[in-house]
């Protein structure tokens, strides 16, 4: 274990010798230089490191979630089934005739599961699934490394 105060501890964002005083401007821009390209490494590192924690505590909520989610819908199936006989039965008694009543029920709910699925199916179009806030970031990141962020304002 290295302790905070050994004389062998380097943060990770410094690097060594870079404190180190020269004769030229020239060393010292390139010291400089070489210092901000460590501090933006290390900074990135940092960044992907805490995206990564990020999704892992995500994914395992989300694993939770499904799972939930997966036990109602096997419950709340079993439930529909009872409705729709129950629902069968009772029209059978006013039309007296239990397989036409359950053939209606059947034909009502498929009209039915139709109707939702494409109220789903035009929701999930390729134009919501684009990330198009990272994609922003990513054509923004260059111009923001130059310092350059006026076309940010034009947008």
């Amino acid at each position: 274990m290295i302790r905070p105060d050994s004389p062998d501890t380097v943060e990770p964002h410094v690097i060594p010798g870079s404190a180190s005083s020269s004769s030229s401007s020239g060393d010292n821009i390139v010291d400089l230089l070489r210092q901000l390209g460590g501090q933006g490494s290390h900074l990135a590192e940092r960044q992907l490191s805490l995206i990564k924690a990020e999704i892992r505590e995500s994914t395992a909520e989300l694993k939770v979630a499904i799972g939930g989610m997966a036990g109602a819908a096997v419950v709340g199936i079993a439930g529909l089934g009872v409705l729709l006989m129950s629902f069968a039965y009772l029209l059978a008694d006013a039309i007296d005739n239990l397989g036409l009543a359950t053939l209606i029920v059947g034909a009502v709910t498929m009209v039915m599961a139709f109707v939702l699925y494409r109220g789903a199916a035009k929701k999930m179009s390729a134009t919501h699934l684009a990330p198009d806030r990272s994609q922003h970031t990513l054509e923004r990141t260059p111009d923001a490394i130059r310092g350059d962020l006026t076309q940010e304002q034009a947008r």
